[in-house]
């Protein structure tokens, strides 16, 4: 079957000079985003996971006006992160379901950006998924999955690992992991295993793209519920092979424009993060990788000190914020190939 070729969009035209003679070269804004939304649940029951704290009679009181608020502000977070487009990519976790990607892209300010989405159907018991907002116009969907982490406690729900693989202007199939690695519920040390277990597995995945692409293009995102220095962390990124090695953009503290994405007992933490391969890397904007805070997704923490991210719920207290985190964002420049 043949694909109909797609129509590109260029979003940026860079001037470079080489021996003495201006040469026009165009490359194309490729923005990246991620972003752990917090609970982005619709109001109905879902019979076959534990959502009944986010329906109407629920513990939250989760009503239709209270689900509608959040999907407009998550729309305003996504028209404001990106500088000269909305992001070409937006990683989303703790969604729950087609339903809410069908809202968000098509009742908010979204619906002009033609986002298509794929997203995961995981086991886990709150029934929360990953997901992948896409420009079609920038990336051209092959294929997706929803992978199921090989837990050592065979027993252990968690989000599955979605895996999206698309071509961009380049002529590059790019393979995006979109991640939401175990929490830390139970202490960090107790819950350790399960991260790591999740870690070696997307670490097998990223090697066994070396089976069926040269050099493959990877960008993971997510989640991680764990630090940049952490095991889980340090498993995924090194390698023996110095070609399957990956660069984490959030690792240096002193190049962001933040302390974290996630405030927890007074400290931020950088939990959200977007590791790349060395082939990919060639295309990223030295610097670009941010921690987005605007204002509005900020509010004081009176009850620690300075601010904290304005969230949906404070403890069981609904606020009408935006998230728990903070989004991350990261830019890449793509050359267009000449006709």
């Amino acid at each position: 079957m043949k694909h109909k070729a797609p129509v590109w969009h260029i979003g940026l035209a860079v001037l470079f000079f080489a021996g003495g003679m201006a040469a026009q070269e165009t490359r194309q804004t490729f923005q990246v985003m991620f972003y752990n939304v917090e609970n982005l649940f619709d109001t109905y029951d879902d019979p076959h996971t534990n959502d009944n704290e986010f329906l109407p009679e629920g513990s939250r009181h989760w009503t239709s006006y209270r689900y509608y608020a959040h999907l407009q502000q998550t729309a305003k977070v996504v028209n404001a992160a990106g500088k000269w487009d909305t992001p070409t990519l937006i990683g989303l976790c703790e969604v729950e379901n087609d339903s809410v990607l069908i809202h968000l892209t098509r009742r908010t300010s979204l619906r002009t950006q033609n986002y298509r989405y794929c997203i995961t159907k995981s086991n886990d018991p709150r029934g929360i998924n990953n997901a992948l907002l896409y420009q079609a116009d920038k990336f051209r969907l092959l294929s997706f999955g929803s992978l199921r982490i090989p837990f050592r406690n065979r027993a252990r729900r968690s989000r599955d690992i979605l895996h999206v693989s698309g071509l961009v202007i380049t002529g590059d199939t790019l393979d995006v992991f979109v991640c939401h690695f175990p929490s830390r519920l139970g202490g960090e040390k107790a819950s350790e295993p399960a991260r790591m277990d999740a870690a070696m597995y997307l670490r097998h995945l990223c090697d066994s793209l070396h089976a069926v692409r040269r050099t493959p293009n990877v960008l993971i995102m997510g989640d991680f519920n764990d630090m940049p220095s952490n095991s889980s962390i340090q498993t995924l990124v090194r390698s023996s092979d110095a070609r399957r090695r990956l660069t984490n953009l959030f690792a240096d503290a002193k190049k962001l424009n933040h302390a974290g994405s996630y405030k927890y007992r007074g400290e931020w933490n950088q939990l959200d993060q977007m590791m790349i391969s060395s082939s990919w890397a060639r295309y990223y904007e030295p610097g670009s990788a941010q921690i987005f805070m605007p204002s509005f997704l900020l509010k004081s923490d009176r009850s620690r000190s300075g601010y904290r991210p304005f969230r949906v719920y404070n403890g069981f207290k609904y606020e009408g914020g935006f998230s728990d985190h903070l989004p991350v964002t990261a830019y890449f420049m793509l050359p267009v190939p000449k006709k």
